[in-house]
């Protein structure tokens, strides 16, 4: 089933956490909702799982309403199952209770257990289980009742990052093969790539953009969204005669991708990999040298100390200085707000 965010608004007194926040998560896929701490992202989810009041506008399933400003059913009463960053599993009962818990007499925990990989693990309780194994017995006890969504806050944040891209994607099948429709908070750019089927980025309480990960990729909305998705860094400019004046120097409006806007401040993301160094004496100084195997990274700054980056296969002595050139068509311009 689908879960819709329409005209969503919170405070928490005087402070606004969510701004005007209106979006569907398809049903049978997996929503990511990424941003930076304190963006709004687990108040949003904390609104679906009615741990909070609906303050202003309404949350939906399948089109019809589960909560607005009027009427707010508890956690236990929604058709909504919640994995949080912990796992918060009952730690005096083993997995297979944990699992079972709130289950009618007789429901088949092995068969839980084994699609979470956690096979003749039921009679252990939860401290003699690995961080991952913990996390996948919370996954199997939020999937167990069959709920229509499920809700998950940075489930995979407290195990080690080997174990957590391997975890996310044994997450991702399993969940898939269920057909669940799942809401997951994220502060990891690679992380909601990796699992998600649509990300909505936020910023400030607000959706800036909310697309595929090819989509924000591809066509970020957003200077924070290219810087997000693909490592750019956010170059602040002026428009001047045939060109842009950076911190770095006057780079050619041929080096823009698409029309500039109509702005005289500007935002640009200029791709590390995606520029080229040339030597001149009244240049960049070399800051730092970092060999990567078949490539260099190569950090250069200007007289105030403002930084670039640029990953080049061309020698680069840190004694000289040098000019940064982004390659045609590279760099993407939005207008400075």
């Amino acid at each position: 089933m689908s879960l819709e965010f329409r005209h969503i608004a919170h405070a928490y007194g005087q402070v606004r956490a969510l701004e005007e926040i209106s979006f569907t998560a398809p049903r049978g896929e997996i929503t990511c909702l990424l941003g930076a701490s304190g963006c709004g992202k687990s108040t949003l989810l904390n609104l679906a799982a009615g741990l909070l009041p609906v303050q202003h506008g309404a949350i939906l399933i399948d089109g019809e309403v589960l909560a607005d400003n009027h009427s707010s059913p508890p956690p236990e009463a929604r058709p909504v199952g919640l994995v949080f960053q912990d796992g918060a599993l009952f730690p005096h009962m083993t997995i297979a209770k944990n699992v079972a818990f709130g289950l009618p007499r007789g429901s088949d925990v092995g068969a839980w257990l084994g699609q979470v990989g956690l096979e003749g693990l039921g009679d252990r309780y939860p401290h003699e289980l690995s961080g991952g194994q913990q996390q996948r017995a919370a996954l199997a006890r939020a999937m167990a009742p069959g709920p229509q969504v499920l809700l998950m806050d940075e489930p995979f944040a407290s195990v080690d990052i080997v174990l957590r891209r391997s975890l996310r994607r044994d997450c991702r099948r399993v969940l898939r093969k269920r057909g669940a429709t799942v809401v997951m908070v994220t502060h990891d750019p690679e992380e909601a790539i990796d699992i998600g089927d649509r990300i909505a980025v936020m910023e400030g309480g607000r959706i800036v953009q909310f697309g595929t990960p090819q989509e924000l990729y591809d066509a970020p909305a957003v200077a924070g969204v290219g810087a997000l998705f693909r490592g750019a860094q956010i170059v602040s400019a002026a428009r001047v005669e045939g060109g842009l004046d950076t911190p770095f120097g006057i780079w050619p409006e041929a080096s823009v991708h698409g029309a500039l806007p109509e702005a005289e401040h500007l935002q640009v993301l200029a791709y590390a990999d995606e520029c080229d160094l040339v030597e001149d004496p009244g240049g960049l100084a070399v800051i730092d040298l970092k060999p990567l195997g078949a490539a260099t990274r190569v950090v250069l700054a200007d007289a105030s100390g403002e930084a670039i980056t640029v990953i080049c296969s061309d020698q680069v002595l840190g004694d000289k200085r040098y000019r940064v050139l982004p390659h045609p068509g590279t760099l993407r311009a939005f207008a400075a707000h």
